[in-house]
């Protein structure tokens, strides 16, 4: 029923018209459409309706006193927002070839001379009208399609910090109040190496294991420095883990060194975005090394990622529909929501992936201590020591096509005491990390 009445809603018809008699004509000849039909007896007052009204299509005559319907149709076509708009001519003096070459080349759809069949401009007018109410529709339709993409989105990152929650509140409470009774079913006097202490500590070893594993899930669902201490120490602390376990050599750089704090719904999809992004890079550039930037820069905050990989397909740098998966999807939703472009790019070797999101005012200074609001941030794991590329560290591959990659992200209070940025790699055995001493960071 309501996509019925959405078709039967008017559009706006602008009738352009020096002599009133031929706009009384025009209007009884398409009254039968049932739109809006908007009547304007000069070019420029055609010009002022055009910026107050949402028009369908231009129906204007070519002879006019002033301004021209050739000029008339110039104008109207210099304007960005008004580039696509149909425009019919009607002339009963300008009826040459000429004319009607010169008509098309203004950016006419249509040129109808005069004696005008009424039925046939009722057709033609009709058919604009109903693809700019279609072409409405489907903007509304794609509005709500954003709209309840970013509720899913919202819905699915408060589900994530709902499971962390309970999953360290509820599973690992429980663990660690099972570890403490088997820790103290052994007594003292019991022999370290009797059947008994042996099996118990090998219970206690692997629920000491469990609990690791449901810290760590915890924490990846949702980072609890995330709202704590802001979304630098979150990245830190995930690069950190990430170069354990994927053996993939991570650095991360600061601009501005004390980088600030952003409303939470941002600094989350920002994390989520590198989050994404480098589980891209493990999955598919078998990369050794990845360089994550973070920078707030004239009220934008611009993210970079690159690896040095094997690249990616030219379809899905650029993003075509059919080529992309549900990763970028989602980034790239995640990006708009917020108004920001992403961009992926090859570098030779490897990919850059770059995401800009306006911030305006919605930077804050950031927070060098929080109060716990629980022990959940106390049992995290501590945040890292800044990450940047420094002269000691390996600088991303040279390529002459692609600028050098600024990388920025969250200082800890570390790096807002001038303390030495270290270099995250992988250990020898693709498993451990080393710490690299780097230059202060200046």
């Amino acid at each position: 029923m309501r996509a019925k009445e959405r078709l039967k809603e008017k559009v706006n018809v602008l009738m352009v018209d020096d002599q009133p008699a031929k706009l009384l004509t025009y209007e009884a000849i398409l009254a039968g459409l049932g739109e809006n039909l908007i009547k304007a007896k000069s070019g420029s007052k055609a010009l002022d309706l055009l910026l107050k009204h949402d028009v369908a299509v231009v129906l204007t005559d070519v002879s006019m006193p002033g301004m021209d319907g050739f000029e008339l149709a110039d104008t109207i076509r210099q304007h960005p927002r008004f580039q696509k708009m149909p425009i019919i001519f009607i002339s009963a003096v300008c009826v040459s070839d000429f004319d009607r070459l010169k008509g098309y080349q203004t950016g006419a759809v249509d040129y109808i001379s005069v004696p005008v069949v009424p039925e046939l401009l009722r057709a033609k007018v009709s058919v604009f009208a109903e693809l700019h109410r279609r072409a409405l529709q489907l903007e509304n339709l794609n509005r709500e399609l954003r709209r309840l993409s970013n509720s899913l989105i919202a819905a699915q990152d408060n589900e994530r910090r709902r499971i962390a929650r309970a999953m360290h509140d509820g599973l690992g409470q429980e663990l660690s109040a099972a570890k403490m009774v088997l820790d103290g079913l052994i007594s003292h006097e019991e022999p370290a190496n009797s059947r008994k202490a042996l099996a118990v500590s090998d219970a206690s070893a692997m629920i000491e294991r469990a609990l690791q594993q449901v810290r760590s899930i915890s924490h990846l669902l949702h980072p609890p420095l995330l709202d704590e201490v802001g979304l630098s120490s979150a990245i830190a602390w995930f690069l950190e883990g990430f170069t354990k376990r994927s053996g993939i050599g991570t650095s991360l750089d600061l601009q501005p060194t004390e980088f600030p704090r952003f409303p939470a719904e941002l600094e989350t999809a920002v994390f989520r975005i590198v989050q994404e992004a480098l589980n891209n890079v493990f999955r598919h550039s078998g990369a050794r090394s990845s360089w994550i930037a973070l920078q707030q820069q004239d009220g934008r905050l611009i993210v970079s990622v690159r690896d040095d990989g094997k690249g990616i397909n030219t379809n899905v740098v650029d993003c075509r529909p059919d080529s992309i998966g549900v990763g970028i999807g989602g980034m790239r939703q995640r990006v708009k929501e917020f108004g920001g472009e992403l961009t992926l790019q090859n570098c030779s070797p490897g990919t850059l992936l770059e995401v800009s999101i306006p911030t305006g005012n919605g930077a804050r200074a950031a927070v060098s201590t929080a109060p716990a609001k629980d022990n959940l941030l106390a049992e995290a794991p501590a945040a890292p020591r800044p990450i940047s590329i420094s002269p000691s560290a390996p600088s991303p591959p040279a390529s002459s096509s692609v600028p050098a990659v600024s990388i920025s992200a969250a200082a800890s209070n570390d790096a807002s005491n001038g303390s030495a940025a270290v270099l995250l790699r992988a250990g020898p055995d693709r498993k451990s990390t080393e710490r690299v001493a780097a230059q202060p960071i200046g």
